[in-house]
């Protein structure tokens, strides 16, 4: 049995993940999707002090109190500069790191350093009325849609789990200053289709931190591929475990 450990990208929760559990825990495996500070169940916990260290507390206390090792650890989105510094603290108990349509940070950066074009949703956020929040990123027509949802049952679906974002997630730096962290294999999944302009990812380095030839796989679908190709990605995810 392999544990699982999936954590949603920004404005989304736990929930988002549900079309992919049964499929890896119908395997065999544990699979775990907790919601971060500010999201899902833990939506009234929401304010300006929620940051990218908060959320990485989150990951790593989770991990510790279940005593969890050997875990898969799956980071969407901005859940990947997450699953960077949480795997920075623990790196005994992670075996493998999935960068799932993911921010992939060096040592220090911040999300806006990552991806530039997130600097501009920091500045309007500052500028607003409540000074800190992050609102979900607007539906666009076809393919990008919705977070790269486009079907009208999913689209509202996905709504209902979505919560503003506290800009202190985007400006907070990672930390990756535990040579341990390097050892820990890694594997990057793509999602091609429907990406907005400014949102292009960086090139994954043909060496991995451990000197192992990079692993990219793609999926031929927009970003929220977990809602929009549940039994592909989980195809993916089995063959890591």
């Amino acid at each position: 049995m392999s544990t699982y450990l999936l954590i949603h990208g920004a404005w989304h929760s736990g929930e988002c993940w549900q079309r992919v559990v049964p499929l890896l825990a119908s395997a065999g495996h544990q699979v775990l999707t907790p919601s971060l500070t500010g999201y899902g169940d833990k939506a009234h916990l929401l304010g300006p002090e929620v940051g990218l260290d908060t959320h990485v507390d989150d990951i790593v206390k989770l991990i510790v109190e279940e005593d969890l090792t050997e875990v898969t650890l799956v980071g969407h989105s901005y859940a990947g500069l997450v699953i960077s510094s949480a795997a920075n603290q623990v790196p005994d108990r992670i075996a493998r790191l999935v960068y799932l349509d993911a921010m992939v940070p060096e040592d220090g950066e911040s999300a806006a350093d990552v991806l530039p074009v997130t600097q501009a949703l920091i500045d309007l956020a500052v500028k607003s009325d409540s000074g800190w929040r992050v609102p979900p990123l607007p539906e666009l027509p076809p393919p990008s849609g919705l977070f790269g949802v486009t079907d009208p049952a999913d689209v509202a679906w996905l709504r209902t789990m979505l919560s503003d974002q506290p800009v202190r997630c985007l400006q907070q730096p990672v930390r990756l200053d535990n040579p341990a962290v390097n050892a820990v294999p890694r594997t990057h999944i793509h999602c091609t289709v429907g990406k907005p302009d400014g949102f292009d990812r960086r090139p994954v380095p043909a060496t991995q931190p451990n000197g192992a030839p990079a692993e990219v796989w793609e999926l031929a679908t927009g970003h929220d591929c977990m809602v929009t190709m549940p039994v592909e990605l989980a195809e993916l995810l089995l063959k890591l475990g």
